[in-house]
């Protein structure tokens, strides 16, 4: 097999090759090692080659329904034993920080066969819906590497997008699975609030709002995936109800007549580029030609504050992960970046019943969008406002880093609390991913189907919005719109 060969396969065609016999996994790494070579020195997304650690994992053996399948975990959370964990972070990575295990998550993506062979970059802690940190330097996206592959799963996402992996590892607590799909043509689905684990050390972070999955070019691929990672852990804090049949099925089943909601303005009142329109309008038209039913509306939600509360609800969860690195390591602020230590400044200036005021409040938003929901399957929207931007777009000022970092020195959380210009400044930059936030206050499935490409040659995926326990129905619909417009053969790249 060669790479022409290889990049035309799924991960579910690879793994049938395996099993009948007419391709080995060790053929499918070296494929997909040399493909990571040739392109990463232009992307940067592979910042920790394994292939010692994928190499042992075939001699000791393989099964599952995946065996023998290449592919790369994100470098946040999702780890794995004695391979470096740096979470984008230079502390970590100054200390050579490894982890002492594999993550639940890594333990069923390996029972199913997958053959992990390296981790894939991210901002400082998937803080950034862009991909460029200080410690590792910026991911680019492999359509046009002047531009952002998204983030925080960038580094996943501009591997599967060049085809060398048919799945890569991704999570998602603001949009960091779709964000990065949308950026780079690949279909990514953000599961529910508890559908996949976290553990061993935990089994929810973020109140729920973040979630572990894959970025894939397949819908099938994706389905397959969630089948062998879904389900309950020990010290779970809720059992979701299982599937009632499993998501690759779902994904073979054709949906039902759909009544689907849309809209294109912004939750925040900022501009939406006019290819983020076309996208949505593209998209409701194949919609209709496949008979579903099809018409504006939102739900009836102050988006606004909603964005705050999610804002709010990260600067706080960013303070406790700053406080737990300097613990473990002894490291100062000077090894954060600035705008991770201005979050963790308004994080630790925030007082316990706000936050929970914070916390309380995301039930009215479920409350709205399950009341918007009793009239519609989905909700339609641009999974982006507008195409992927530059590298270094949303760069911090350099007076504002110095500024920041003065603060800090002086103990002035309070102040930059009061003055709420770090508020400000990261409205101004989700102003360029509005839509995706919601999904995951309110601990719902969403995902971003890759079905409008832009004048410039960029991608600009569509999001779809469900309500709690909706993975198969998104997955039903999903492979629909695959059929009727494949993307597949799309491939960034190519050689």
């Amino acid at each position: 097999m060669n790479f022409d060969e290889y990049v035309k396969l799924d991960a579910m065609a690879m793994a049938e090759r395996v099993q009948r016999g007419e391709v080995t996994p060790q053929t499918l790494l070296e494929l997909a090692s040399a493909r990571a070579e040739a392109v990463n020195g232009r992307l940067n997304a592979l910042i920790h080659p394994l292939h010692d650690h994928a190499r042992a994992q075939i001699e000791a053996g393989l099964s599952g329904p995946l065996a023998g399948v290449p592919m790369l975990a994100k470098d946040l959370f999702q780890e794995m034993k004695d391979a470096p964990h740096h979470m984008g972070n230079q502390a970590l990575k100054a200390r050579n920080a490894t982890s002492s295990f594999d993550s639940t998550l890594v333990e069923r993506w390996k029972a199913a066969g997958l053959v992990l062979f390296g981790r894939t970059n991210t901002p400082e802690f998937g803080a950034k819906g862009i991909t460029e940190p200080e410690a590792c330097g910026a991911t680019r996206n492999p359509w046009n590497t002047e531009h952002t592959p998204g983030g925080s799963s960038g580094g996943s996402a501009a591997m599967v997008a060049t085809g060398t992996v048919p799945v890569a590892g991704a999570n998602d607590g603001g949009g960091s699975i779709r964000i990065p799909a949308a950026c780079c043509g690949l279909f990514g689905l953000k599961p529910g609030r508890g559908r996949t684990p976290w553990g061993p050390e935990i089994t929810e972070a973020q109140h729920g709002m973040a979630v572990n999955h894959v970025l894939t070019r397949s819908v099938r691929d994706s389905a397959a995936v969630l089948d062998a990672t879904h389900g309950r852990e020990p010290g779970s804090l809720f059992e979701i109800a299982p599937p009632e049949q499993s998501y690759l099925h779902s994904a073979q089943t054709p949906p039902k007549k759909l009544r689907i909601g849309f809209s294109t303005t912004s939750p925040l009142g900022t501009p939406v580029d006019p290819e983020a329109v076309k996208a949505v309008e593209r998209t409701v038209a194949l919609l209709q030609s496949l008979g579903h039913e099809v018409e504006e509306g939102a739900p009836e939600i102050d988006m606004r504050q909603m964005s705050l509360d999610w804002l709010n609800t990260w600067f706080a969860h960013c303070a406790a992960t700053v406080a737990r690195i300097r613990q473990r390591t002894g490291c100062g602020l000077g090894e954060f970046e600035a705008d991770t230590v201005a979050m963790n400044l308004v994080g630790r200036a925030t007082s316990a019943d706000e936050y929970v005021r914070i916390h309380e409040r995301w039930q009215d938003y479920m409350i709205a969008l399950d009341r918007f929901l009793e009239n519609y399957d989905f909700w339609l929207t641009p999974t982006l406002a507008r195409p992927p931007i530059r590298i270094g777009e949303h760069e911090t000022p350099r007076a504002l880093k110095a500024m920041t970092r003065a603060v800090a020195t002086l103990g002035g959380g309070r102040l930059v609390k009061w003055t709420g210009q770090l508020e400000e400044q990261a409205l101004e930059n989700l102003a360029a991913v509005p839509f995706t936030q919601l999904a995951n206050v309110t601990g719902v499935p969403a995902m971003s189907v890759p079905l409008h490409w832009c004048d410039n040659g960029l991608p600009l995926g569509v999001q779809f919005v469900g309500t709690h326990g909706d993975e198969g129905r998104l997955f039903s619909l999903a492979a629909q719109l695959e059929e009727a417009e494949p993307w597949f053969h799309r491939v960034a790249m190519s050689p």
